[in-house]
Formats: structure tokens, sequence, C-alpha cells
């Protein structure tokens, strides 16, 4: 789903926070015209996509972006995962999607490179001094590090699309939602180097961010 929105409204998607967490706003503006082009890009390279105009944002979309864009003045259009959370077409989507990336649009893919809610909990949420190093996810950075910055093209595509076999995988995303969207951001570098932009621990946990081009 690509959201057409003109004016998207908020999308409190998860459960159990103060009310604070409910409170949040970030008013960036919708672009049709945008979200048109990368439907139009999605179905000439064969890849089913739909408009949506109701969603709102979520929290992986207005999280990052009041921290990267705190004025919400940049126009913002929000695309799913696909349900499947197939590694190479969410390679495919980020390819046909980087015409866009000449275009003066800035592909942003929120998610984590480690997501284990149950290591978070044993590990106190980092409360206190119960929070310490797990090595699967330690194994598991150093070779999505290597991955996604020691390869380009189909070489790093490959690499990814098996993401699954690396050490600590399924220790790391027992589901793989909050992984998945760094396809589409590998896939729409192309031939771009990745280099790591962060990394550090996280609840005990070794978290990495990735940026291409530029």
């Amino acid at each position: 789903m690509v959201s057409t929105a003109e004016k998207p409204t908020m999308l409190y998607d998860y459960y159990g926070f103060p009310p604070e967490a409910y409170e949040f706003q970030y008013r960036a503006p919708g672009s049709p015209a945008l979200a048109e082009r990368a439907l139009g890009l999605l179905a000439a390279a064969g890849i089913p996509a739909a408009a949506d105009a109701s969603r709102g944002f979520d929290h992986g979309t207005f999280v990052p972006l009041m921290l990267a864009f705190p004025d919400a003045t940049i126009p913002v259009v929000q695309m799913s995962l696909h349900k499947s959370m197939d590694p190479r077409l969410h390679l495919s989507v980020g390819a046909a999607l980087a015409p866009l990336r000449d275009e003066g649009v800035l592909i942003v893919s929120s998610g984590m490179s480690f997501h284990n809610m149950g290591v978070f909990q044993s590990n106190g949420f980092g409360m206190g001094a119960s929070s310490r190093n797990y090595k699967p996810s330690e194994d598991f950075d150093s070779w999505l590090q290597q991955a996604v910055t020691g390869s380009v093209g189909a070489r790093r595509s490959e690499l990814l699309a098996a993401w699954s076999k690396a050490p600590g995988a399924r220790e790391c995303h027992p589901r793989e939602e909050h992984l998945i969207p760094l396809m589409v951001a590998a896939g729409a570098a192309g031939a771009d180097a990745g280099r790591t932009d962060y990394s550090d621990w996280f609840i005990g946990t070794k978290v990495s961010g990735f940026m291409f081009g530029g």
C-alpha cells in the first residue's frame, strides 16, 4: 500500500504506553503526486501495489521523522511492507523505486537491525543493572555490517536475501518486519556503496544503521 493522503492523520499502532505516547503529532503533508509516481514505477516493474488515502502515519514513520525533520515541512509518502516479508520482493521494490533518488526523493527505510522483545524484556528494558550484552546480536550485527558495506549491487542483494542464514539471525529477528525495510533501501541503492552511520549497544544488544549514496 502507498499512502496518497494530502493531510495524513496519526496512527498510534502500539499499546501499553503512557498517555503522552498517544499525543504525538507529526503534521507533515502528504504528496499524492509522488505517491502516484511511486505506484507507476512499481507497476512498470510488475509489482502490484494499491493506493491508500486513509492510513495515517504509524510509529515507524512519525517517530524517526520527528527526530530527523522536526519542522514537518517535507512531504511524506508512506509505503507498507508486503505481508510475505520476502526479502527478494522488497529488494525488487527498492530497485523499482530507485529513479526517485534522482528526482530529489529521500528513501527512508525505518526499522531496526535487532528486534526481539523477549531479549529487551529479559534485559529489563535498559532499566538498572540487568542489561547485558547479547552475543547473538553482536554476531548478527557483524555479519550485517559486512553484507551492507562490503559489497554492492547483485552481490549485496544475494547476501541480504539470505539474511536468515546469518549467525544469530533468528535470535535477533524472530519475525523480520523490522529488518525487511533495509531490503528496500539496499535495492534502491543499486551499485552505490553502503556505510554504517550508527552503531552502538541498546538495551544490551548491538544495533546499527546504514546509509547509501550521498
